[in-house]
């Protein structure tokens, strides 16, 4: 007789967590940012092929760019919200001027902000609880009537929970018992920790189901992301968040960062399903980097999963263990989230790194090559001198292989200069004029250009990119989009490091690196670094 096996337990249901991106709203309140008509739109289509649920896409009546772009369809797979206000106190929903706004608006859902701190309606909105509870369950009725899914932000939840637990909790269940689809629960001064973020969470759902339940965490603490995985521990369902962390003050919890955690890490991969598919996740880094350059601003180098240091490696033991096996030195694989593994090449780097930057770069040699030898001491003997090729991957490429011979002599600068006048315009005004004259040597052929400039190294980079003869054609995306000088050891005659990055017309970027104690001098030569490279990678003829 066949003994029967024992039944195998069913595996428990995966449950499903919510993304709501609010880049456009609570990011643009960052210092410096401030997004156009056309970048909202841009916006908006990076993060609906990223994969995200819902998109709080602006205020609608608050300024023309969000109104226009309330008034317009959106074409996008995610649920675009519009936020704004719950009614205000003594007057009804149908008689607001930005409930209407609200519900007239171009949108799936609509984001309430309702107050539910005791202290904060005393203090701010100057009126009763009941006439808050009033506010908010008038305000989500007003949203469901006209067909919109509602969501209610507790503002200053966590904090007005530790004054007054009961009235915060009024506030969510009258949100939710009067139809809210989710009740989001804000940490709005951001000074919440996550052991209470984890406890008051796990209260609130006892009220409202967690599948209503969201969290909106501010990073005044260094916390946010933390917070936001102690919620979904606790039972929240949606997790709000920007890309690349942006919002007023410290920021919010950084979706380039909870994303990829919830799709990496087992304790979330296994429970739970996202909007984002590995596909999408692999744009990550693009995705990151692209609003970065939308907004004009340097990525975070050291930022999680998608700084370009995130998987970088400047020891070379750890460089060596890494090329035996990459999960000796990385928690996930670079590739997963678009980034790519950086061996750094520095003073503090062996062979192992060297080789590994070669093969990067696709720069084929053999390891038993004695030039190996010489180009790691000609690296460490150069970074002595001030240079720093572990930022400056470009420069570092072209002295490897001028090592090897590979580079070619495009253009030879004979001489260059640089003059900077301040004087009074046409128009009386007291201005300061850069002027740059170069003469370079093209094959046979000679050209002396002139250049004016916002500044000295402005003024340079134009008059040498202005005619290279032949290779003109070459350089005509090249553009740079950051400029950075680091003072080496103090005083007027101090040595100075420059590092430019230069992008080109497909979006790559690369660095190059000038050291001297005359600023122009080393911005020019990380210059001429930056088009050799451009040159060099476009396959241009010798």
């Amino acid at each position: 007789m066949t003994t029967p096996r024992p039944a195998v337990p069913p595996m428990p249901a995966r449950e499903r967590l919510y993304l709501y991106d609010t880049t456009l709203r609570d990011g643009a309140q960052t210092n410096g940012v401030d997004f156009t008509l056309a970048d909202k739109r841009k916006v908006m289509r990076l993060l609906d092929g990223l994969g995200v649920d819902y998109v709080e896409a602006g205020y609608p009546g608050a300024n023309p760019t969000d109104t226009q772009l309330f008034a317009e369809a959106h074409g996008i797979r995610a649920r675009v919200t519009a936020f704004g206000m719950t009614k205000r106190p003594g007057r009804s929903a149908s008689n607001d001027p930005g409930i209407a706004a609200l519900v007239n608006a171009t949108s799936d859902g609509i984001c309430f902000v309702a107050k539910s701190s005791a202290y904060q309606v005393r203090v701010a909105l100057e009126c009763s609880k009941e006439e808050n509870l009033a506010s908010i369950r008038e305000s989500v009725g007003a949203a469901v009537a006209a067909g919109r899914e509602a969501l209610v932000d507790c503002e200053h939840f966590f904090d007005g929970y530790k004054e007054d637990p009961a009235f915060a909790l009024d506030c969510a269940r009258t949100a939710y018992e009067a139809g809210a689809r989710w009740v989001v629960l804000c940490d709005t001064n951001g000074g919440t920790l996550p052991h209470e973020v984890e406890a008051i969470v796990g209260e609130v759902v006892k009220v409202v189901p967690g599948a209503h339940v969201g969290i909106h965490a501010h990073n005044d603490t260094e916390q946010a992301v933390a917070n936001s995985l102690a919620a979904v521990r606790a039972g929240a369902r949606q997790v709000q968040g920007t890309l690349n962390g942006l919002g007023e003050r410290c920021g919010n919890a950084n979706l380039t960062s909870i994303i990829p955690t919830l799709l990496l890490k087992r304790d979330f991969s296994e429970r739970f399903d996202i909007g984002v598919t590995k596909d999408g996740l692999a744009e990550l880094a693009h995705v990151s980097h692209t609003l970065d350059e939308m907004l004009n601003r340097a990525p975070d180098r050291h930022a999680p999963y998608v700084g370009e240091s995130a998987f970088a490696t400047k020891a070379g033991i750890h460089a060596s263990a890494i090329l035996k096996d990459p999960a000796t030195y990385e928690h996930v694989p670079p590739e997963a989230v678009g980034n790519r593994r950086k061996l750094l090449v520095s003073d503090q780097a062996g062979k192992s790194n060297v080789l590994a930057e070669l093969e990067r770069l696709g720069v084929e040699v053999d390891k038993a090559d004695p030039r190996l030898s010489h180009l790691l001491n000609d690296v460490k003997a150069r970074e002595a001198l001030g240079y720093s090729y572990e930022a400056a991957d470009a420069s570092f490429a072209l002295l490897a292989r001028r090592a090897l011979g590979t580079v070619p002599d495009f253009f030879d600068v004979e001489r260059f200069s640089v003059n900077v006048e301040r004087r009074y315009n046409a128009k009386g005004d007291l201005t300061t004029v850069a002027e740059a004259i170069v003469k370079v040597h093209v094959a046979e052929e000679t050209f002396i250009s002139a250049a004016e400039g916002n500044g000295p190294v402005n003024a340079l980079d134009v008059a040498l990119r202005k005619d290279l003869g032949k290779y003109q054609p070459f350089i005509e995306g090249l553009r740079l989009v950051d400029y950075r000088v680091r003072v080496l050891n103090g005083g007027t005659e101090a040595v100075t490091r420059v590092l430019i990055e230069s992008a080109d017309e497909t979006g790559e970027r690369w660095t190059t690196v000038g050291v001297s104690p005359n600023i122009i001098d080393a911005s020019f030569e990380a210059l001429v670094d930056s088009i050799t490279w451009k040159l060099l990678k476009e396959g241009a003829p010798a």
